[in-house]
């Protein structure tokens, strides 16, 4: 088994694509987990932004978590509809494309995908917080371990669809049993108690408040408690990977997703009210997440708490899963009108989308190290590209009922058209509040994905338009190539080359590059080794064309022949045939100069339409 197999897996034919798809049960963990530990990181970051106010600011974060909710059940409705109108996979770009035209759809692809890497960024950076909460002696190595789990995600996601979904499914669901056990057994003790509940593990006292409360510190609030929401688009885009009916499972599994989200935002608000719990500095080794502070509060620290925590650890860091399963799905999309490299549009050998993985985990590596892994420096750049993507999906499926006009029409519209005005406002709102703290990035970077997209369909346009041709093949007089053959030495596979140079044309030049005013003893042989064999044998006498190089060069004086040569022969074709050695083992490649390798290179890149390039291998056994 080779190293490749072991790591990603064999192939997987592509007849067995439909052995591939997932229904609720695998649906839940691979397009749900970064809505559903969305939990643990939005009350958190709206609590943060409360800080200032200290215990003061637990009296907000129940009407805050209200209206995240009410905004989420908008977003749910409207995407039901979406999944219905769109079987095929009706992200927010498809839709927006076909209804409202290109540029929305560009625009929604660029905020989806930016959405995306900041889902993986976030939920891995969520992860190792919540670890290093748990243990604080792994605060230092928050970074190392952000960037160690992102390989394993990698990795797992290279495996394919079935297997990512088999291996997140005990965590997924561990952790949604910890967190309504802990929920419950809260709201219990909470009810029990007349609404004041004594915490097993006291949380840490809050600070003095700083600062007082305003509109504008609760609106930033909301604007980070709104990351709770993403991630709900994931369905959507991945309608396609489920069995047949595939729209029932899809409906069901968001369905399924958004009430346990739903329960656990209102659960958590409710008992970090009670409770007394305040965040703490993200940014400080005293750093303690909220939803530990929560079980150390009602359950205690025991075996139930660090299983708990265990679970979170866990589904945080594989909650970048979403971005993994549904990013590259978008580039293919993306790519297959013409605005992405081609390449995005292949399946690799685990028919899965192997060049949109790599390029997400390598852009997400860069953020991480950018922002050292912490969650809080991440957030603000997050919900602008989530809930752009929204507003134009959402504004695309207006334009969708609006233009099919069948029974319940009306009231779609009616569903989506909600979503895009309370998305579309969240977007300025998420803007306005957290321009300055980051957000003003992802406002920057759409504009530039923009350009890049309509540089790279540009590019194609100017190939095809270039290459295209509408006429069958014209009769003409096929004169033989000019066959140029690199020769610094006598050897064996200098002779395969020239044995394939006769076959080809009589017109044949041995380069061969020698220093100035030095013997050659090369040149002394020519004759014996390959002008009488070939005029006993009637066959092609090749030409010595010696080179002098008074510095040395070997690849420089070959190109300016070979190209001086096509000029001086504007009517034929010049064929550059390259011996080249093979080795078996790769590192044995540092033991030869690679002159061949930087020959086709140059030929290649300095060359022009009548210039090929035809390397003969030789095998060392």
């Amino acid at each position: 088994m080779s190293i490749i197999d072991f790591l990603i897996g064999r192939p997987i034919a592509s007849s067995s694509e439909r052995a591939e798809q997932i229904g609720v049960a695998k649906g839940i963990p691979i397009f749900g987990l970064d809505a559903l530990s969305s939990a643990a990181y939005g009350p958190e970051a709206a609590l943060t932004l409360l800080i200032p106010l200290a215990a003061a600011g637990l009296a907000y974060i129940l009407p805050l978590s209200l209206s995240i909710i009410v905004l989420l059940i908008i977003v749910f409705f409207s995407y039901r509809q979406t999944i219905a109108a769109y079987p095929q996979g009706g992200g927010s770009y498809t839709v927006a494309r076909e209804n409202l035209g290109t540029f929305p759809g560009l625009l929604a692809a660029a905020a989806l995908l930016i959405d995306y890497v900041l889902t993986a960024a976030v939920g891995i950076s969520a992860g190792i917080g919540a670890l290093t909460s748990a243990i604080p002696s792994l605060h230092p190595r928050t970074l190392t371990l952000c960037l160690v789990a992102l390989a394993l995600l990698t990795l797992v996601n290279l495996r394919g669809v079935r297997e990512t979904g088999a291996i997140f499914m005990l965590p997924t669901y561990a952790f949604l049993a910890c967190m309504f056990i802990a929920l419950g057994m809260g709201a219990v003790k909470s009810l029990a108690s007349g609404g004041q509940p004594s915490p097993i593990v006291p949380p840490p006292a809050p600070q003095a408040a700083t600062a007082a409360v305003s509109a504008w510190l609760l609106l930033k609030a909301f604007a980070s408690g709104c990351t709770a929401l993403t991630g709900v688009e994931a369905v959507s885009n991945g309608v396609k990977a489920f069995r047949d009916p595939a729209v029932k499972y899809a409906r069901r599994t968001l369905a399924i997703i958004i009430a346990a989200l739903i329960i656990m935002l209102a659960g958590i608000a409710y008992l970090v009210k009670t409770y007394k719990i305040v965040a703490t500095d993200p940014n400080g080794n005293d750093y303690r997440s909220i939803l530990s502070m929560m079980l150390e509060a009602v359950t205690g620290r025991g075996w139930f708490y660090y299983a708990a925590i265990a679970s979170i650890l866990l589904v945080l860091i594989f909650s970048a899963n979403t971005a993994f399963a549904d990013f590259p799905r978008v580039c293919r999309f993306i790519s297959e009108d013409g605005y992405l490299p081609i390449s995005f549009a292949n399946r690799g050998r685990r028919l899965v989308y192997s060049e949109g993985i790599l390029v997400l985990a390598l852009i997400t590596g860069a953020l991480l190290i950018i922002f050292g892994g912490i969650t809080d420096r991440l957030i603000p750049l997050y919900a602008v590209g989530a809930f752009l993507a929204f507003t134009m999906s959402q504004a695309g499926m207006v334009a969708h009922w609006r233009r099919e006009r069948g029974e319940g029409a009306v009231r779609s519209m009616v569903i989506n058209g909600l979503g895009a005005l309370a998305t579309g406002l969240t977007v300025l709102v998420v803007i306005v509040a957290k321009f300055t703290e980051g957000a003003w990035i992802t406002v920057i970077m759409i504009p530039g994905i923009l350009v890049f997209m309509y540089g790279v369909k540009r590019h194609y346009s100017r190939v095809l338009r270039e290459i295209a041709s509408r006429t069958p093949l014209e009769p003409f007089i096929l004169l033989p190539p000019i066959i140029v053959i690199t020769i610094q030495s006598w050897t064996r596979f200098a002779k395969e080359a020239l044995h394939l140079a006769m076959i080809m044309s009589k017109d044949i030049r041995a380069i061969h590059v020698a220093e100035e005013d030095k013997p050659d003893e090369f040149c002394g042989k020519w004759d014996e080794y390959a002008i009488d064999p070939a005029r006993k044998a009637q066959l092609p006498v090749p030409e010595l064309v010696v080179l002098k190089s008074p510095y040395r060069f070997v690849v420089s004086p070959i190109v300016d022949y070979v190209i001086k040569l096509a000029k001086e022969n504007p009517n034929r074709r010049i064929v550059a045939v390259i011996p080249e050695l093979v080795e078996k083992r790769w590192y044995y490649y540092f033991l030869h100069s690679q002159r061949a390798a930087l020959l086709k290179t140059r030929l290649l890149m300095q060359g022009n339409d009548r210039i090929s390039v035809l390397n003969i291998p030789w095998y060392l056994k």
